[in-house]
């Protein structure tokens, strides 16, 4: 459960510690004085989107801490566990929006990405908004309700995952067939090209050597030449080559080394010189010497050049990838050749693929229709104590069992609804009354919710709609809810709020520069003058208060 919210610099709040107790909590004030806030700070913290818009103004960024007690929570231990983010049994969360709008997420201290966060949050909070009864109107939704009441993960798990490897063998198999017309003259077509290819030894093909070596056939001459040249300079004229030149220099600079020590460091270097040169120039005459012009293979690796240029502009690709190229061809050659056989072998896993598809989606349409039948009379059995006496919920579920493959099973699901006697049951998108899709909306969220394992969920002004008896039963309901989990709920209503656990108070200061928020735990006392101010008028009165006093004391139970 979360134990302590801290908020430094967060829109209109500036700094808030707030701790938690296990139980309802509930959160008050005058509209507008911040409760919202609460919210989006909780909703940052577990991984909403952030912007620059949530820095409180002359700040260079916010924050939000969330601290959590995994007692209750074991499925989280393990899964920290698993992430290598334990730290002895605590769970920290942070997160930080800078005023450029750049946020980091931190768990147990240590930095993670946005996703590792919102994969630890769906296990520790649950929110459900004031507009609740807006998403529930999404079949897609309805069917997440149905599968978490029914505990079906592992099952859809297993659905989804025979859908993929049977949507690929699918495709595949299509792919086949369809390029079974145009076989042959694709097949003709490939072994032409292969053929082409083929011509360049692929096996020893280098195109980078290659054409080094047809550079270097072109080149002789000048390299003959020229070299010749350079290892005249260098050693073998006798009137003035470097090597004679520097034998001068050595002896010359040897003498005056006679009289000025410090030169015999240039004599050695240049005796090293002098070395160097002689080894260089038996290199280059050894070089020389083994050169031998061949007509032939300079024809030859023309040749080839010109070949392998050719196949690539025909074939749209660098000389250095002609061998992956043939490789490819080759590839798609054999499997041309061998299609028949492979399109037997697929067509046999793709029977044998959607027969165990529709046996895991068969399983999966028994275990909703068993859920459907448990749910649908809770739901009504809450509908009816929210003021709707004769209301029925009901789940439609249709299955086609010949349908194609589908991702979550082969079921339509729909939630339906009939508000008056002899009526029948209509979509939830047809229910006519706000106040009543509000009611029946809260009798889902409260219903799924009983068998659920997050240990925190916060429940925004989902009560709006309703009042009287029928808002002290909501309380009552979100009341026993957190026998066994922790239940925070934003509220207007007085017959909500008096049977909180903890009564949190939110108020605005506007005395000061920039306008902001405080929440604050109200003792009895003030919780008396909180619950007497919901109750209304402008003026409160001790007959405001007593009943104030008579609701909360019906509240404790």
């Amino acid at each position: 459960m979360l134990l302590n919210l801290n908020i430094i610099d967060l829109a209109v709040v500036d700094a808030l510690d707030l701790d938690l107790d296990p139980g309802m909590s509930v959160l008050t004030g005058e509209t507008g004085a911040g409760k919202s806030i609460l919210l989006t700070a909780l909703g940052l913290a577990l991984g909403d989107r952030a912007d620059s818009g949530y820095v409180r103004p002359n700040s260079k960024r916010a924050e939000v801490n969330l601290e959590f007690d995994l007692s209750k929570a074991p499925q989280v231990k393990h899964w920290l566990e698993q992430q290598e983010l334990d730290d002895d049994g605590q769970c920290l969360v942070r997160r930080t929006i800078s005023e450029d709008g750049r946020s980091k997420a931190y768990i147990n201290n240590r930095p993670v990405n946005l996703q590792t966060l919102q994969a630890l949050s769906r296990q520790l909070v649950e929110i459900h908004g004031q507009h609740a009864h807006l998403t529930l109107l999404d079949k897609d939704e309805q069917r997440l309700l149905l599968d978490g009441f029914a505990q079906n993960q592992a099952l859809l798990e297993a659905v989804n995952n025979c859908y993929q490897t049977w949507k690929q063998t699918h495709k595949t198999l299509q792919q086949l067939l369809k390029a079974g017309s145009d076989q042959a003259e694709r097949e003709e077509l490939l072994r032409y090209q292969l053929e082409e290819l083929q011509q360049l030894d692929l096996d020893n093909f280098y195109y980078p050597a290659l054409a080094d070596q047809h550079n270097k056939l072109a080149n002789l001459g000048k390299i003959l030449g020229v070299g010749q040249q350079q290892l005249d300079i260098l050693y073998d004229n006798d009137q003035q080559s470097v090597a004679q030149m520097l034998g001068h220099c050595i002896h010359a600079i040897g003498e005056l080394a006679e009289y000025a020590g410090e030169l015999n460091t240039i004599v050695e270097l240049l005796n090293e010189a002098e070395i160097q040169v002689g080894e260089a120039a038996q290199q280059l005459r050894r070089f020389l010497e083994n050169q031998e012009a061949d007509p032939q293979q300079l024809v030859w690796l023309e040749n080839q050049i010109g070949i392998v240029q050719n196949l690539s502009r025909k074939h749209k690709t660098t000389p250095e990838e002609l061998p992956q190229l043939a490789a490819q061809l080759a590839t798609e050659l054999d499997n041309i050749s061998h299609s028949s056989e492979r399109i037997e072998s697929l067509t046999q896993d793709c029977d044998n693929q959607l027969k165990h598809y529709r046996q895991l989606a068969a399983e999966l349409s028994a275990s909703r229709q068993t859920a459907a039948t448990e749910l649908q009379q809770r739901i009504s059995n809450t509908i009816k104590e929210l003021g709707m006496p004769h209301g029925e919920f009901l789940v439609n579920i249709n299955s086609d069992k010949a349908a194609e493959p589908q991702r979550n099973g082969l079921d339509g699901i729909e939630f339906l609804v009939s508000t008056n006697p002899g009526l029948p049951a209509k979509p939830l998108t047809k229910v006519a009354s706000g106040g009543e899709l509000s009611r029946i909306s809260l009798a889902i969220q409260v219903t799924t919710s009983t068998d659920k394992t997050t240990p925190t969920m916060i429940f925004d002004e989902v009560d709006s709609g309703i009042g009287g008896g029928i808002a002290e039963i909501v309380g009552q309901k979100l009341r026993r809810l957190s026998q066994n989990r922790q239940v925070l709920c934003v509220t207007h209503l007085p017959q909500v709020a008096s049977q909180a656990h903890q009564h949190l108070f939110v108020a605005k200061n506007q005395n000061a520069a920039v306008t902001s928020s405080t929440v604050r735990r109200l003792s009895e006392e003030e919780r008396v003058d909180e619950v007497a101010r919901m109750l209304g008028g402008v003026t409160i009165t001790e007959n405001t208060l007593a009943h104030a006093r008579e609701m909360l004391q019906v509240g404790k139970g």
